[in-house]
């Protein structure tokens, strides 16, 4: 069996992707410092999985920490998902996240080749794409990211690329995720955010189970069939198989150009704030109220993913329609109306 570092797996799509890497015989070591995150997250996934997991409480940017777990495993590979991910944040606090993200994953990439370990799988975003010309979005797309979050993702995603150009002993793939949605069947793990929620789906939630008084949807005046801004939803579970599938195949040392390659994780379908609301509603059987108030900055009319790459390099396809992607968030919401706590 394979050994593989899964960095920030005790976050929303992190655990997900644990869970779905043991159900493929890799085993799994953890490391998580969280800041998004609780650490109840681990013995979830232990009674979920079955299985004691090696865990280790460590910022990606403490390589002292990061070497003592280096030194003690043999790994494969690594999967990084620690950073910061929250839009408006960074643009109030553009340091913290360059320092985060950026010098995190140089970081570990500098213990990574000290210990010639070179496959890696990046947690990458959707946003490096900017404002598109042409939809849906395909890899070769300009990436123009528009706020510091994207540029953070943009700037790892052409380190990766230099330094995989550097050496063919790097194999690298960077997933850009479009918007995840969804929970683990169980309803035991799902997506815990810390106040407000910034995503459409807990905000929801949220809203339906009493917690915030309604939902504010950002604009009805935008170029599409209802008013309200189109995105690419993608379950949690798929997105999860994506990178176990990214990982298969950097192990069975495909051949990737230039020993790098960026795709697109999504469902290639796109639905409306207003068509979210309503498959919610039908899930949970109530009106969800709502308020419409101004745009936000930066916001797209539309965001969709061309998915053939990923079908075609990985083997991967969305499996989940958007009403299981529903009824699962409810089914964690309704089991943990507090998060972790």
């Amino acid at each position: 069996m394979k050994n593989i570092l899964v960095t920030g797996g005790a976050g929303y799509i992190g655990s997900h992707a644990i869970l779905d890497l043991i159900a493929n015989n890799y085993n799994v070591v953890i490391a998580d410092n969280f800041s998004n995150s609780s650490p109840l997250v681990i013995k979830k996934l232990e009674e979920l999985s079955g299985k004691t997991l090696p865990f280790f409480d460590v910022d990606i940017r403490d390589k002292n920490k990061l070497t003592n777990i280096f030194s003690t495993f043999n790994f494969d590979g690594v999967i990084n998902f620690a950073g910061l991910k929250a839009v408006g944040e960074s643009v109030e606090e553009p340091l913290s996240y360059y320092n985060n993200n950026v010098c995190g994953m140089i970081n570990l990439l500098e213990v990574m080749a000290e210990y010639k370990v070179f496959n890696l799988v990046f947690s990458s975003s959707a946003t490096v794409y900017g404002i598109p010309d042409t939809m849906p979005l395909l890899e070769t797309n300009s990436m123009g990211a528009i706020n510091p979050y994207a540029r953070t993702k943009k700037i790892i995603e052409e380190i990766l690329r230099d330094l995989a150009q550097s050496s063919d002993e790097w194999k690298i793939i960077a997933l850009r995720y479009f918007n995840p949605l969804g929970a683990h069947k169980s309803g035991e793990i799902g997506e815990n955010p810390n106040g407000i929620p910034n995503n459409l789906a807990p905000y929801i939630t949220q809203v339906a189970a009493g917690k915030l008084d309604k939902l504010y949807v950002f604009g009805n005046d935008y170029d599409t069939p209802d008013g309200t801004c189109i995105r690419d939803y993608v379950h949690i579970n798929d997105l999860a198989s994506g990178h176990t599938a990214a990982l298969n195949t950097l192990l069975k040392n495909y051949n990737l150009k230039n020993n790098f390659e960026a795709i697109n994780l999504g469902s290639g379908k796109g639905y409306s704030v207003f068509e979210i609301i309503k498959n919610f509603e039908a899930v949970i059987g109530r009106t969800i109220p709502y308020e419409i108030i101004s745009r936000r900055a930066g916001d797209l009319d539309v965001s969709l993913a061309d998915v053939s790459k990923a079908k075609r390099l990985l083997g991967w396809e969305p499996t989940y329609s958007i009403k299981e992607m529903c009824a699962d968030v409810w089914r964690w919401q309704e089991k943990n109306p507090n998060g972790y706590v």
